[in-house]
């Protein structure tokens, strides 16, 4: 008991007690001086105000399609280089790790930056013409129709070397006995991947989906190092994330914070996040 008292403490005072203090601030106004008690003000506000609404409900469809990006694209090719990586008669495997997981090391802000570039027609435009890639030249992020697409991806580049890693240490785990004998009865890679492997990481799965459902719904500074703190085109990248950080903790144009919205805002995302956990836990971490 006494060796998790540090890290007990540590999650109390920075997760657990600021988390509690949100939910308390959901519930006053903190625009006036001292702080008035609205009780569920703010979330009719939130949920009912044209504004307020209007905002909120787009940005929570845009993190859904930032979190299918990260679930289709993501998760699909770190389980797909895994599987590669995991491969008996694979050399180099050590250089492959390195090529995947690298972009992880890079600074959220200076991927941002360094794609903006790269998409920017006025900046890589001439260079992408001179080698014949015209169709690439075009203002992918200031178009309202691609803008979230392309942020996704880049996002999903980033950081698909955290997946990969986490499904190739579960297939390091599988038994090479059970692998042996299902070869020896005749079944190929795919029946070995599918009725084997699959089962046995599953709860892995669980874990890693659970992971990118959080962490998205908490996105915020590649939207913010790509597109600004806005999520332009005409709120297009527009993400709880930012969502909060405009209404919360900047204010919006000349207008000031209100923390008030904030919290409520936070509130609102963590208990949606619960919604989905639990479910997925109670399918994924079944009983061995």
């Amino acid at each position: 008991m006494m060796y998790i008292l540090p890290a007990l403490a540590v999650y109390i005072f920075f997760m657990a007690y600021p988390m509690l203090d949100s939910i308390r601030l959901s519930l006053y106004n903190s625009n006036v001086v001292p702080r008035e008690f609205v009780g569920l003000q703010n979330y009719i506000d939130l949920f009912t105000d044209k504004t307020h609404s209007t905002r909120f409900w787009g940005a929570f469809k845009n993190t859904w399609v930032f979190f299918f990006f990260h679930m289709a694209f993501q998760n699909v090719l770190g389980m797909l280089f895994a599987v590669i990586l995991t491969n008996r008669t694979m050399r180099g495997k050590r250089f492959y790790h390195t090529i995947v997981f690298l972009p992880c090391t890079f600074a959220v802000t200076v991927t941002g930056y360094l794609f903006r570039m790269i998409l920017s027609p006025v900046l890589s435009g001439p260079a992408f013409k001179s080698v014949g890639l015209d169709c690439l030249v075009y203002h992918w992020l200031g178009d309202e129709k691609t803008a979230l697409a392309i942020v996704s991806l880049v996002s999903v580049w980033q950081w698909v070397g955290i997946p990969a890693m986490m499904f190739f240490a579960a297939l390091q785990n599988v038994s090479e006995d059970v692998l042996e004998a299902a070869e020896i009865e005749g079944c190929n890679s795919w029946q070995a991947f599918w009725y084997i492997k699959y089962p046995l990481i599953l709860p892995v799965v669980g874990m890693i989906a659970i992971l990118t459902f959080v962490n998205n719904f908490n996105a915020f500074d590649i939207v913010y190092a790509m597109e600004g703190p806005t999520g332009p085109p005409n709120y297009a990248t527009d993400l709880i994330g930012t969502l909060f950080y405009r209404v919360g903790v900047v204010g919006v144009n000349v207008t000031p914070p209100e923390p008030g919205i904030g919290a409520a805002i936070s509130t609102s995302t963590f208990f949606m996040l619960l919604l989905g956990v639990i479910p997925t836990l109670k399918v994924t971490q079944t009983k061995e």
